[in-house]
């Protein structure tokens, strides 16, 4: 048992030293986040705002912890015993072929061993955490950097797969593959005119929707889906091997 005697507790059976150290590590990750306020969609990537449900809105966020990684495979099979992953020679690489609700399953277990409370981050908290938080320096994607080959695998520079996390620049916060490697869950319903009428602060999302939001683009999409305001949806069932998801807590 650790000092604080909490997250050396088990659900079933023995957890062994080397998958206490990888949880450790894994809470060690979490970045924190002061909130602030931002401006909330498309801003100047004018040019390519032809989705529905990208106006610009003021989005006022209290603070949060998220993790700096993507979930990597390593860390998905000490708390799932099991890889569902589709490139699965990589255990430093994130996990993918989850499903949203997969990924619940996984969250109600980390909390049970950690007493933690950690959570899916919230479309508003993933895009401020991307452009870098209150210490943005206004860079077009995820990283410190205009040049996304330098911040990001996507399908000019991927091979057609996932790499290992944090290979890639971080951004302002210390935050890695935000955009690129693989798309990742946000917590929130996708709906398409919500920016319309979303909470200025803390909004959660819709009530319901058409699917659940990923943002971020990954390793076989283009430069196009790796904008900090692009938005996409999935359906909370559908597994996929471009789509994995970081922690919030």
């Amino acid at each position: 048992m650790n000092k604080k005697g909490v997250w050396l507790k088990t659900i079933t059976g023995k957890i062994t030293y080397s998958n206490k150290e990888i949880i450790k590590k894994l809470l060690e990750n979490m970045v924190y986040v002061k909130g602030g306020s931002f401006d909330m969609g498309c801003k100047d990537e004018v040019r390519w705002c032809v989705q529905e449900g990208v106006t610009l809105h003021k989005v006022t966020l209290n603070d949060f912890n998220i993790n700096k990684y993507e979930v990597t495979q390593r860390e998905w099979k000490v708390i799932m015993n099991i890889n569902p992953s589709n490139n699965i020679d990589c255990d430093l690489c994130p996990v993918e072929n989850v499903s949203w609700n997969d990924v619940q399953i996984f969250i109600k277990k980390l909390n049970q061993l950690t007493g933690k409370k950690f959570r899916l981050p919230t479309e508003a908290e993933w895009e401020y955490s991307a452009s870098g938080g209150n210490e943005s320096k206004g860079h077009r994607y995820a990283g410190i950097s205009n040049r996304l080959d330098l911040v990001a695998w996507y399908d000019r520079n991927s091979s057609n797969t996932t790499h290992s996390v944090g290979e890639k620049r971080s951004n302002e916060l210390g935050l890695f593959d935000m955009n690129g490697n693989v798309w990742e869950w946000c917590n929130d319903w996708y709906g398409e005119d919500y920016y319309n009428n979303s909470q200025t602060i803390d909004p959660k999302g819709p009530d319901s929707g058409s699917g659940k939001i990923i943002r971020g683009g990954s390793f076989s999409y283009d430069i196009t889906y790796c904008r900090l305001s692009h938005r996409n949806k999935s359906l909370p069932e559908n597994k996929n091997k471009n789509i994995g998801f970081r922690l919030v807590l």
